[in-house]
């Protein structure tokens, strides 16, 4: 069959990458045209834009781009009609994807696929007409969202399995390094336990973040600072803040790194539920810019009780999340403080860390996706 997929920024790019290789797996006659990345092109088929053309986030820098975004939309749109694929699979990034559901739906007869759904349960929960309307399959990664659209908007999806529960899962079953190895390979201190920082990918997370945490993990001499630098920032943006500290800087072994920390300081993502499936202790750090007003919105406006992928899946608080006025330094290493002296605390957040991989099961998204997908063609 011919699959046609969109994905626009890199966590796209390696998921689809990842479905792609499941659906060849299941279909041996697979043709992929997409846009896409490096990953999705190394997989096969046709690249006919890769997504750092349109990769803009934020008003302004979008704004700014509007005419590029509009010229890749009007492009996949075209090329989608004249290939006629036997699906179109979109993945996340729904300002531009359900866009194009849209037009798909109202042009053609071609099956509209949803990989990844849109987080409309967090904000813009209105685009639940417009996924209703254009979208004919919905794939979730997150179990907590199949009641919210089955339940609320009685709108039928599929949960397929969570990747980053998959990620992990191959990283501890090859993973063998011991923490003395660990500690020696990147010149740690062998006698003082790690705290590791994970500040965001984004420059203005790591602005924000990263001081505070540094500051708040200083007040404990006895252990020792590791950073995890994202792959998208250069080392010499990082130094601005650690230098004069005695933070470590390590890039591209941040599995490794959470495996032998005491405790985490993690700003929201999917780094927070990284750090519960490696069953380490944490608390969610997130500046905002008008702490108070952000605090407003988020009791009386925004549409979810928690940021953390940790708690959204739990469903209650497993972890603290310090974020607008609950974020200050002193909050931070108090918090800090109970995850590394209160064994009971640490031992029912692990607990609990457990249930949450209950939720989460055992399927592998992708294979799941894939299979579910082939069926429904067939089918239909």
């Amino acid at each position: 069959m011919r699959y046609y997929l969109i994905v626009g920024e890199a966590s796209g790019d390696l998921h689809a990458s990842h479905l792609m290789r499941s659906l060849q797996a299941e279909d041996p006659q697979t043709e992929f045209r997409f846009v896409g990345g490096d990953l999705m092109t190394a997989v096969g088929g046709t690249c006919i834009r890769h997504y750092k053309d349109m990769a803009y986030m934020g008003f302004v820098p979008v704004l700014l781009h509007l005419r590029t975004i509009f010229q890749a939309m009007a492009t996949c749109k075209r090329d989608i009609i004249q290939w006629q694929p036997d699906v179109l699979i979109l993945v996340d990034y729904p300002g531009f994807n359900l866009n194009i559901a849209r037009y798909i739906h109202a042009h053609s007869r071609i099956p509209v696929y949803y990989y990844i759904s849109p987080k409309i349960w967090a904000w813009k929960e209105y685009r639940i007409k417009n996924i209703k309307r254009d979208v004919d399959e919905l794939f979730s990664i997150l179990p907590f969202e199949v009641p919210f659209y089955e339940q609320k908007h009685h709108y039928p999806i599929h949960y397929v399995g969570n990747p980053t529960a998959d990620e992990v899962r191959l990283f501890r079953k090859d993973y063998q390094q011991t923490a003395e190895a660990f500690k020696r390979k990147n010149g740690l201190a062998l006698d003082k336990p790690v705290i590791a920082l994970l500040a965001g990918s984004r420059r203005q997370e790591i602005k924000d973040n990263l001081p505070a945490m540094i500051e708040a993990a200083g007040r404990f001499p006895n252990c020792q600072m590791v950073l995890a630098g994202a792959p998208s920032i250069e080392e010499a943006y990082y130094e601005k803040f650690i230098s004069g500290t005695n933070v470590v800087l390590m890039k591209d072994q941040t599995y490794a790194l959470l495996s032998h920390s005491a405790a985490a300081l993690v700003t929201s993502g999917t780094a927070t539920l990284e750090t519960a499936l490696l069953d380490v202790p944490q608390v969610v750090c997130y500046e905002t810019p008008v702490p108070h007003l952000i605090r407003f919105a988020f009791n009386h406006i925004i549409q979810v009780k928690y940021i953390s992928l940790v708690n959204l899946i739990a469903d209650r608080e497993v972890v603290q999340e310090l974020l607008a006025d609950r974020f200050t330094v002193d909050n931070i290493a108090g918090e800090l403080n109970r995850l590394l002296n209160d064994m009971s605390y640490r031992a029912k957040m692990l607990q609990d860390y457990a249930d949450i991989r209950h939720r989460l099961g055992d399927d592998i998204a992708p294979d799941q996706a894939a299979k579910m997908m082939i069926r429904l063609l067939k089918n239909a």
